[in-house]
């Protein structure tokens, strides 16, 4: 038997705390609307991983297509944070010497 490195029991503790990330963020999302979603996208992202490693431990994976959901999730995401950085490179002063 080889050695894994989760067991299912901490995959599952792992997926409550990131159920609670999502939910803070879900209810606080009218604070930092882009943050948020971007932490909740990440936290859907993590549990994804999470769930299929449990299956996967299990023997029988039953969530069909969970690439394409955490693809989707994480572009959200990647676009955020892009049009964040940009935001901070139009904020920056300009140096006057």
């Amino acid at each position: 038997m080889k050695n894994e490195q989760f067991d299912i029991e901490t995959l599952k503790l792992i997926g409550n705390k990131l159920d609670y990330i999502y939910s803070i963020a879900k209810c606080n999302y009218n604070d930092s609307p882009e943050l948020m979603d971007t932490i909740e996208n990440l936290a859907q992202v993590a549990n994804m991983f999470a769930k299929i490693r449990i299956q996967e431990l299990k023997g029988h994976v039953e969530t069909t297509s969970p690439q394409g959901f955490i693809v989707s999730k994480l572009a959200n995401s990647y676009s955020r944070m892009k049009n964040y950085e940009k935001q901070k490179d139009i904020d920056f002063p300009t140096w006057k010497l």
